[in-house]
């Protein structure tokens, strides 16, 4: 794994995602702004967390699959349906 060039990727996907800005928020009073949901990847020597979820192996598959597509500068596909705005 190219950890360089994955935490390359990662920061650019988040300035896609609007990292540092704040979104308006309606509520029943006004508005008021909100920090956009984010979603911390913990990268460890053989294997990475998700948020709050079990710990993934790189030889698994699915693991394989998310580096990969942040590797290629894409948004994880299977965080797409949860976070179709990206996270």
């Amino acid at each position: 794994i190219d950890f360089d060039l994955l935490l390359e990727n990662m920061r650019d996907l988040n300035a896609l995602a609007g990292e540092g800005l704040s979104e308006i928020e309606h509520t029943p009073r006004g508005a008021r702004l909100r920090q956009p949901e984010s979603l911390p990847l913990t990268l460890y020597q053989d294997g990475m967390v998700v948020g709050n979820g079990p710990f993934r192996p790189y030889e698994e598959p699915s693991t394989q699959q998310y580096l990969q597509d942040i590797m290629d500068g894409y948004f994880p596909s299977e965080l797409q349906p949860r976070y179709p705005n990206g996270v």
